[in-house]
């Protein structure tokens, strides 16, 4: 690896927001998944949470080139039920806040996306379900001044999202890195040497430690 790449994957970690995410229900065209991932990696979030019904044997979209190899740098976490994907976020004390409108939906704005915040995000044509509607923890909207009443699901995941990083940049958490250590160190390797990660994965075997210049240090 080397010294300027490994140099570019520490200052994208030091970066990375572990309590910020996206959690998507059956947002199933391939296009808006990856624009989704691609605002993620643009904003800094670490991870994405995706729950897609099972349909001819995928549960998920294929990626686009609209990814731009951003799915690479992002973590997906797939979830066969959008209860289960709520609880295990609720249980990592994530606030829940669907783009949905209903009668105690409020401005986007208004979040303090300063917090552990999840940010839910529904099918193209129909929206986030009345169930999940219920079981999340609040849900917001982005005011529509023209004809129109909604946007492109990936178009305000966007929204919501640069909200999220620019409440994030004056609060400084940006400025220094938030990941476990264990977590930061295992991504600098994967990202790192993607070509190596199956070999000591497939033996069940740890990662090697790398040198100040991200080399391989030899193992005895």
């Amino acid at each position: 690896m080397l010294p300027r790449r490994y140099q570019r994957i520490r200052e994208t970690l030091d970066r990375r927001q572990p309590d910020l995410t996206v959690l998507t229900e059956d947002v199933h065209k391939p296009h808006n998944l990856s624009a989704i991932i691609r605002t993620c990696d643009a904003v800094g979030v670490f991870e994405v949470h995706a729950m897609n019904k099972v349909v001819d044997g995928e549960d998920l979209p294929t990626f686009t080139q609209v990814a731009q190899g951003s799915e690479k740098w992002v973590e997906l976490h797939r979830h066969t039920t959008i209860e289960g994907a709520i609880a295990q976020l609720q249980a990592r004390d994530f606030k829940i806040y669907a783009a949905h409108l209903s009668d105690r939906a409020v401005d986007y704005r208004e979040i303090d996306y300063t917090q552990p915040t999840a940010v839910l995000m529904g099918a193209e044509r129909w929206g986030v379900s009345e169930s999940t509607a219920d079981a999340v923890d609040g849900h917001i909207i982005i005011p529509m001044l023209g004809m129109v009443q909604s946007l492109n699901v990936s178009v305000a995941a966007a929204v919501v999202l640069f909200e999220a990083q620019r409440q994030r940049l004056e609060a400084g958490f940006y400025q220094q890195p938030r990941l476990d250590e264990k977590i930061y160190q295992r991504k600098v390797f994967e990202w790192g040497y993607p070509d190596l990660v199956d070999h000591y994965q497939e033996r069940n075997l740890p990662y090697p430690q790398l040198d100040e210049q991200g080399q391989i240090i030899s193992e005895s």
